[in-house]
């Protein structure tokens, strides 16, 4: 009997995230002297400031002609890998390591739109700045996603080797040089269309150890529905679709209708299900919503996707009777995964660490009773009490 082969698989099969170059959101701009992108780029970043957090992509003309070791500071000329300064408004950071495709995100994280000098670095799309004192002839190779045209001083047509090289140049926008605040809207317009698609997130993997039973599987009030559903169906509204975060020996008494996504980062409370979400779809927001808000409502979960700010790491409301943000009832952003990721990384696997330490967007809390979750027997019959009629 001949042994059947099966495939040999070396790497795990993950989705990865959408990252271009330098970040998920990023415009190359080139065809004008270097001089001038940095002003534009200037006056964009100006415009869009501070609804969005811009990154900016340049090489450093004038170290080019300088002797190599002359550029380094004194502790780099030492030897010294890294060099962290705090400038008091700024901090700045000089290193030895070089840019590369892996690198670059890491160094442009904080930001959700990330222009770059197209002269000297490529990005997944283009602004075509049409300038007679620079061709763009012989750099026809970054050209791979042009979105838009900003035309010089004098300048009214596309060049023939333009049209030639993009057949369809006549359905791209164009902005005069001087129009700085239309091409401003226009980028935040751009962005704008490129939101990660909202999913949805019910927790309900925990161990329920105060409670001695499951939380998800309570049920509340006249509608005799699990919470669990309860959740998924507040959710469901507002969310492209909703996913069930829980172990892998409750996804066979899941009920009927409910998507399970069983945990894959074991032992750590929420964060696994959080980070499993991300993992599983990385190009995704996710709304979270704990199993155990009985009170919740579709109105509070509204307010929440109206406030959302995609240009920051989540959005979350404040939680009642304190200054920080509620962990358990909030939008984590694609980029907010390998934030997570690096707060696991230093031993802190409580996801309210991560929003208390980066860039959110922390809204008002909607009132205590609202947020107000339940976790022992006797916070369970007072909800019930409560929730009766």
């Amino acid at each position: 009997m001949t042994e059947k082969l099966v495939p040999r698989t070396k790497h795990a099969d993950l989705v990865r995230p959408a990252i271009g170059e330098f970040a998920r959101h990023e415009l190359a701009l080139l065809g004008a002297p270097c001089g001038d992108i940095q002003r534009l780029a200037a006056g964009i970043t100006a415009a869009l400031t501070p609804a969005h957090r811009i990154g900016y992509v340049d090489a450093d003309h004038t170290s080019g002609d300088a002797d190599p070791a002359q550029s380094l500071s004194p502790l780099l000329q030492a030897g010294a890998y890294v060099e962290v300064t705090d400038k008091i408004h700024f901090r700045r950071g000089d290193e030895r390591r070089a840019l590369d495709r892996f690198s670059q995100p890491e160094l442009l994280a904080g930001a959700d739109l990330v222009l770059v000098n197209g002269n000297h670095f490529t990005a997944r799309q283009q602004l075509v700045l049409i300038d007679p004192r620079k061709s763009l002839a012989h750099k026809l190779d970054k050209l791979t996603d042009v979105q838009a045209f900003v035309l010089a001083e004098g300048v009214a047509e596309i060049p023939d080797y333009l049209r030639a090289h993009l057949p369809h140049y006549a359905r791209l926008s164009r902005f005069a040089w001087a129009d700085t605040a239309g091409l401003a809207a226009w980028v935040a317009q751009w962005r704008a269309a490129r939101q990660a698609p909202l999913r949805g997130l019910v927790l309900a993997g925990g161990l329920s150890q105060r409670m001695q039973t499951d939380k998800g599987r309570l049920r509340y009030g006249p509608t005799g529905l699990e919470q669990r559903e309860v959740a998924a169906g507040l959710l469901a509204p507002v969310c492209h679709d909703v996913l069930v975060s829980c172990r892998a020996e409750q996804v066979a008494e899941l009920p009927q209708g409910l998507q399970a996504l069983p945990d894959r980062f074991l032992g750590l409370g929420p964060l696994g299900g959080i980070l499993s979400a991300l993992q599983f779809d990385p190009n995704a927001a996710w709304l979270v919503l704990a199993c155990d808000l009985p009170f919740l409502t579709a109105d509070t979960l509204r307010q929440l996707v109206a406030g959302r700010q995609p240009g920051r790491l989540a959005t979350a409301f404040q939680s009642p009777g304190s200054e920080f943000p509620e962990p358990l009832l909030t939008i984590f952003e694609p980029r907010a995964y390998p934030e997570l990721l690096r707060f696991l990384s230093m031993g802190y696997s409580c996801p309210r660490k991560m929003l208390i330490n980066s860039d959110v967007a922390v809204l008002p809390t909607p009132g205590a009773e609202v947020l107000q979750n339940v976790n022992t027997p006797a916070e369970r019959e007072a909800a019930q009490r409560a929730l009766a009629g």
